[in-house]
């Protein structure tokens, strides 16, 4: 096996919770741990950093009206978003402590999708600083870069971006969310339907342009677009393994089925080709687990 150069990321938060027991259920998705027992959520990192994650990615996804309601939002966000932060900068803090640590461990506060996942219909301009604004402040202290999740259209991704940098003068990784194609001879576009060629323009305001939660087999296309774009720019992908042809319902609406296809071992292969086509950041999203994130790391040895 060839030894491939990248950063790792983490898998995803909501699944790992629901695999080892914690409080986990809809529409609160990965905030309810959060909300009723936190020590879960440290957990999960430290299964995360074991596997050989880089990057801790904070537990604030769900931190928004659409998961945990308009009145909990108001009266906790604040609180909540601080204490996911707090708690991946300590487990980061934790390890890094460690002499056996091989790599320093970095924490990426997230910036959700403010309106729900995969609903650039939804977007409003005028209310997204109310709903991040608090997930800014709250995590600003704590992190080492900002990691805007499963943006779905170009409107969000600029708006988002001007948001954070009207805050923040910190690392912003932006990572869309493909479009299931199911001619991959057809153009690579986000949710919204708009070419992803056309999303390309952001490029120029970000540290890192990522690819998230969309199937693995739609990665590779998006990379490689992206690096004759700019090939000096940072580029990853981490997927999810739903089975999106089977969902009928919005992402994050209930639990969607996952494909039993995308084992370890098949992501492994998924993302030797992501880093072949200019991939340098590779992790995992919705159903890509500690062990997958430790197959990954096996690239590098």
């Amino acid at each position: 096996m060839k030894s491939l150069h990248f950063q790792l990321l983490d898998g995803g938060m909501g699944r790992e919770l629901q695999r080892i027991g914690a409080p986990f259920e809809q529409p609160q998705w990965s905030a309810l741990a959060l909300i009723e027992a936190p020590s879960y959520i440290k957990q999960v990192h430290q299964h995360f950093i074991a596997a050989g994650a880089d990057i801790l990615t904070t537990n604030t996804y769900a931190l928004v009206p659409y998961h945990i309601s308009e009145p909990v939002f108001s009266e906790r966000a604040l609180e909540l978003a601080n204490a996911a932060a707090r708690i991946a900068r300590e487990c980061a803090e934790e390890a890094n402590s460690k002499t056996s640590t091989k790599n320093e461990i970095r924490v990426a506060g997230c910036i959700p999708p403010a309106f729900g996942s995969y609903r650039p219909d939804l977007f409003d301009a005028e209310q997204l600083a109310r709903i991040l604004s608090p997930l800014i402040i709250a995590q600003e202290n704590y992190i080492d870069l900002w990691l805007v999740e499963t943006v779905s259209s170009i409107e969000e991704a600029n708006c988002v971006i001007e948001l954070i940098k009207a805050k923040s003068t910190k690392p912003i990784w932006l990572s869309y969310s493909l479009q299931n194609r199911h001619d991959f001879a057809a153009p690579v576009t986000l949710r919204s339907g708009e070419l992803l060629t056309d999303a390309l323009a952001i490029v120029n305001q970000l540290d890192a342009l990522l690819f998230n939660c969309s199937q693995p087999e739609e990665m590779e296309d998006a990379i490689r677009l992206a690096h004759q774009h700019n090939a000096s720019l940072t580029l990853g992908a981490y997927a999810n393994s739903f089975s999106e042809v089977k969902r009928e319902h919005d992402a994050n609406a209930m639990l969607s089925t996952l494909r039993k296809d995308v084992s370890p071992d098949k992501y492994r292969s998924f993302a030797e080709r992501w880093v072949d086509v200019g991939a340098s950041v590779i992790g995992g999203c919705c159903g890509i687990g500690p062990e997958h994130i430790a197959e990954l790391n096996k690239l590098r040895r």
